[in-house]
């Protein structure tokens, strides 16, 4: 839709839905109290996009301040349920964490104050005086919703940065913050119940489907932040020299049942194939040597089923979590070849030991 201060925005059509939506429910307000007839659509539909426009004003926030702090913005996205700002990085430290956290919520609420005070200037019962009030509404609604302290929403980093500040430890926080957006996606889901609930009545279906919404994206949300977590934990406690496999040197043309033998003789995981210098320069591929029927394993060259060491397929033997991962995304390989500091061979590292590694964690 546009790129303010370099940052692309856009707008799923997900938005129309809710836009529609808000229309319909907003209009007998506006109609109440400026009797415009068809015409108050149009100023229940401007609500709606005032409410966008103060999330896209809510997420500017969070990623001018991001890259203050040297976060790359990729782009900020608007859908039915708010908005996201999608950032390549995380805060390095807890008080930037809670800066970029804060400074949405913060920005909506003194828009929300700015349009509070104006209304005082502008008779209520014209539709700039509707407009105002739609801009205090929308703005307190999206800078209170946005502090509840419960992951994602900011209120979640902020309890985030604030135990990360207390016990030096990220993961520490997220945990914690994670927890808490499902404790308030729980709560969001029984609202419409709970308000209800006084007077005997049931909410209605519109009420009951915006909390189960509401609700089921701030659980998922809550739930992909463990993940991540988890995740973090993880990855510090993978190392090349733990995971890598022993492997068998054979000269190019060797038979692969003669590999086979030779693996086996040296209690090795792999097999390199080596030129006639001694060197390197292709890897056994598990899949394709196990694809083999045993009576043609004889007669088929250990050539036909290897990988060719390529320069991204080399990674030193002292490489361990996230810059291994790193290593790792950067040159895809389903096995690498590990050598020492000294140019030696260490051995063979694949890429499915790493994630077996992972998941057994």
């Amino acid at each position: 839709m546009a790129r303010p201060y370099g940052i692309p925005i856009y707008v799923t059509p997900s938005w129309l839905v809710i836009a529609a939506i808000i229309t319909i429910l907003y209009e007998p307000v506006v109609e109440s109290l400026l009797r415009l007839g068809p015409a108050s659509y149009l100023v229940a539909f401007v609500f709606a996009v005032l409410l966008y426009a103060s999330v896209l004003v809510h997420e500017l926030a969070h990623a001018v301040v991001a890259r203050r702090f040297g976060i790359p913005v990729e782009r900020i996205t608007l859908f039915m349920l708010g908005g996201v700002t999608e950032m390549r990085g995380e805060a390095r430290t807890p008080g930037r964490e809670f800066l970029i956290a804060f400074a949405g919520p913060l920005l909506s609420l003194v828009l929300a104050a700015i349009g509070w005070a104006a209304q005082w200037f502008v008779p209520p019962d014209t539709v700039p005086g509707v407009l105002l009030w739609q801009l205090f509404v929308a703005n307190l609604l999206v800078g209170v919703f946005n502090l509840m302290p419960g992951l994602p929403l900011d209120g979640g980093k902020v309890v985030r940065s604030a135990v990360w500040a207390l016990t030096r430890r990220p993961n520490a926080g997220t945990v914690v913050a994670a927890w808490g957006g499902r404790v308030l996606a729980v709560f969001v889901i029984g609202m419409p119940f709970l308000l209800y609930l006084p007077s005997g009545r049931m909410p209605s279906v519109f009420m009951v489907l915006l909390g189960v919404l509401l609700g089921g994206f701030m659980w998922m949300g809550a739930g992909s932040a463990l993940r991540g977590a988890r995740f973090r934990e993880r990855v510090p406690r993978l190392r090349v020299r733990l995971l890598a496999r022993r492997a068998a040197a054979v000269p190019s043309g060797t038979p692969l049942a003669e590999a086979d033998r030779r693996m086996a003789e040296a209690d090795a995981g792999a097999v390199l194939v080596t030129d006639s210098s001694g060197a390197p320069v292709s890897i056994v591929s598990d899949d394709a040597a196990g694809a083999v029927p045993e009576d043609r394993r004889p007669w088929i060259s250990v050539d036909h089923v290897s990988r060719a060491v390529t320069a991204g397929a080399v990674i030193p033997a002292d490489l361990e979590g996230e810059r291994l991962l790193a290593a790792m995304r950067a040159h895809p390989a389903a096995e690498y070849l590990v050598v020492r500091e000294d140019g030696g061979v260490f051995g063979v590292l694949r890429t499915k030991d790493v994630d077996d590694a992972f998941a057994g964690i």
